[in-house]
């Protein structure tokens, strides 16, 4: 009787071991997988990588130019954000593009520009005008793109075609938008308000990249040319500035559209 009470006993004691040892497991089991679930937890829901879409990639420094009387008054790296959602334009603006159109121009809609008192409401990224390169892109209003690319189809190509026998290939530009002020005034400058462009020099098909710095004495024909191209674009714009009107000028042309009272033009 004494030996069958004992053999009941520790199979009992076993059988409640063997739960206590199965109830622990589950315990280290919930653990571990509450342990794992916090660490995921801080981990980024979405692997975004070096750059995220959402941060548009900046491809370099546009280098500015003094455009006196122009002053820069910042120079730091601003990044062009490409229109991501179509606008309700003013009819202006529309009409506008459809001359860009019209005229061969290669352009990018951008996002709205608003730096304190500089900015666009609907710029644009001229890239080229038909095949003639603008190197870099220049950021404009639509309306200062539209009158340089008219000048550009008029004036300048048949010139170096009469001049050099030759099509334009590239115009190189120094500053196109940039927040900067008159020098001495205090003035917004056309450049702040993307109403103005620089140009450095006028490359050629035939290989030649003319310099618009003031040419040497018996440079007959590359001071006729850029006579022209001063005399022309005073057609055009409300301002033309170039070499010989000061020294800040001294190595390229300031066009610009400001609008001034009794339609006075500037053209030195």
């Amino acid at each position: 009787m004494a030996g069958t009470f004992r053999a009941v006993f520790f199979a009992a004691a076993r059988q409640s071991k063997r739960a206590a040892m199965t109830a622990a497991g589950l315990a280290l089991v919930a653990v571990s997988a509450c342990n794992t679930g916090s660490v995921l937890s801080l981990q980024p829901a979405v692997d975004v990588g070096s750059q995220t879409s959402a941060v548009p990639q900046y491809s370099g420094m546009q280098r500015l130019v003094p455009s006196n009387p122009d002053m820069m008054e910042a120079a730091y790296p601003r990044m062009d954000d490409p229109m991501s959602q179509p606008e309700q334009m003013p009819a202006s603006e529309t009409d506008c593009r459809k001359e860009l159109q019209r005229l061969g121009v290669v352009y990018t809609d951008l996002a709205p520009i608003h730096e304190g008192q500089c900015g666009i409401d609907y710029p644009v990224k001229v890239s080229a005008i038909g095949s003639i390169q603008m190197k870099p892109a220049a950021t404009l209003t639509c309306d200062m793109a539209a009158t340089f690319a008219g000048w550009t189809r008029n004036e300048l190509v048949p010139s170096a075609r009469w001049r050099y026998f030759s099509g334009v290939k590239t115009i190189h530009q120094g500053s196109s938008y940039s927040c900067r002020r008159i020098a001495g005034e205090g003035v917004l400058s056309e450049h702040g308000k993307g109403n103005a462009l620089d140009v450095m020099s006028i490359e050629l098909n035939n290989g030649d990249d003319i310099d618009v710095r003031k040419p040497g004495l018996f440079a007959f024909r590359t001071r006729g040319f850029l006579n022209n191209v001063r005399a022309d674009g005073c057609q055009y714009f409300t301002t033309v500035l170039g070499p010989g009107y000061n020294y800040d000028h001294r190595n390229h042309f300031h066009f610009d559209i400001k609008n001034r009272r009794n339609g006075y033009r500037a053209c030195r």
